[in-house]
């Protein structure tokens, strides 16, 4: 069993489970049904030709609808035993512990049928499920072992990192001298972190394993060299969008991986999320530093700041924001997005007014005697004068005056004089138009 999150974010680890596993138990809550993920994970099973048990848990619950998963699941071509397809299905409950020994069962007929079989002896292979950098134990990567003997003091070759077994862990956190097949341990020795996915290989000594690791980096420093030039050439033909800088720090790299996955895909016309540093571990000063000099923002997912960091921050005012849910992060992230967007302007026409006579003042030069002929005229709004349907004048109205006393507004039916800012050259027979614009903010997603 390898447990993902449920997030849509998730789907490469989803699928990194599907590719290290040999049977896939699928559990369907029987409350709940077929979900998009439960379709997501049968897809990479089924891509990765893993066999698949459906565990259909919460079957003693009230509201449980066993035939109708049956039904939904025939969709993606898994027809249970009795409704005449290959398909196991088990209905267990996991709280009250109902039919668990036939799922461990049905689990072991399914590898004696597919011959299972691996390996206890020779150099140990497997592939990182999970990787870290703890505050103690500096980098930490849980390895699936799925062939041979894994040692401590073994040397050994991880994606771009190499090292030495200085501890291996389990699950309860006991310290052990070998791991098996199928057996899940925390590694401690690595020079650096690894990646989650990345192949695990003991080899025979330290200089072996530092030229395997040299090889694999000078590789991909090759590659990387030749998808940067590539990408500059598309960068050229985007047109300038508003960038909102962001430093990911995160737990693990797993969560990392989806977080950092999942904010790329947040797209936009006319901004975008730009990733400075992505990495796992705690934040730092260096990650502030970076911030500052980027003018970025600090997403720590499930990791929190060193003392010399937080003190850095507050000296340097970098915002840093916390959360330990991803949905929470992306909304912060797409709110943030949104609020760089310029608002919409929504004009509204407050009222109408026609111009009857011009009247000239010593003190205010030129009145436009008018009379309101919809709505109301509005003192200090935004006007527009419209002679033989032409706009001659967009500007504000500078005072109303009605029976010699200024006014706030006057409404339709109504005369009144009215003047306007730096601008007399309006004749009789001119439309008056007050108005207002409204300024809505906008959301990508809209």
């Amino acid at each position: 069993f390898i447990d993902t999150p449920g997030h849509a974010a998730f789907t490469e680890m989803r699928a990194r489970g599907s590719k290290v596993t040999d049977i896939v138990v699928l559990v369907i809550a029987a409350d709940d049904g077929v979900k998009p993920q439960t379709v997501e994970a049968i897809q990479h099973a089924k891509a990765a030709k893993v066999p698949i048990i459906v565990a259909i848990n919460k079957c003693d619950l009230p509201g449980s609808n066993i035939s109708k998963i049956k039904n939904d699941l025939m969709r993606y071509e898994l027809v249970s035993e009795d409704l005449s397809g290959d398909t196991l299905f088990v209905e267990v409950s996991a709280t009250k512990k109902t039919n668990l020994d036939k799922l461990k069962a049905t689990i072991v007929l399914q590898a004696e049928i597919l011959d299972l079989k691996a390996s206890k002896k020779g150099n140990a292979k497997g592939v990182v499920l999970e990787s870290k950098i703890d505050k103690g134990k500096g980098p930490v990567s849980t390895i699936l072992v799925t062939e041979g003997d894994l040692k401590k003091g073994d040397y050994f070759v991880c994606g771009k990192t190499h090292g030495k077994i200085r501890a291996m862990l389990t699950f309860e956190g006991k310290n052990v001298e070998n791991a098996y097949p199928s057996m899940p341990v925390e590694i401690l020795g690595m020079n650096e972190a690894s990646k989650a996915g990345d192949d695990f290989q003991v080899v025979g000594n330290e200089d072996e394993a530092k030229k395997v690791s040299d090889f694999w980096k000078s590789n991909s420093l090759n590659n990387t060299n030749i998808i940067s030039a590539d990408k500059a050439k598309i960068f050229e033909k985007i047109d300038n969008k508003k960038e909102f800088n962001i430093i990911l720090k995160s737990d693990v790299q797993g969560s990392n991986e989806a977080l950092t996955n999942s904010v790329k895909k947040i797209s936009h016309s006319e901004v975008k999320p730009k990733i400075i540093l992505s990495d796992i571990g705690m934040i730092n000063e260096t990650d502030i530093s970076l911030a500052k000099a980027s003018n970025a923002i600090v997403i720590g997912f499930n990791v929190k700041p060193n003392r010399e960091a937080k003190k850095l921050a507050e000296s340097q005012k970098v915002k840093i924001e916390f959360f330990n849910i991803i949905y929470k992060a992306l909304e912060f992230v797409e709110n943030s997005l949104s609020g760089l967007l310029e608002p919409e302007k929504i004009e509204k026409i407050q009222g109408t007014a026609e111009i009857l006579k011009i009247f000239k003042l010593s003190k205010s030069g030129k009145v436009a005697g008018s009379k309101v002929t919809e709505g109301e005229i509005i003192n200090n709004s935004k006007a527009r004068i419209i002679r033989d349907g032409k706009v001659i004048y967009d500007g504000e109205i500078a005072s109303i005056f009605r029976e010699k006393n200024a006014a706030k507004e006057v409404k339709s039916g109504l005369e009144c004089g009215i003047t306007f800012k730096n601008f007399l050259d309006f004749k009789e027979k001119d439309m008056i138009e007050s108005y207002k614009i409204d300024m809505i903010q906008r959301q990508i997603n809209d």
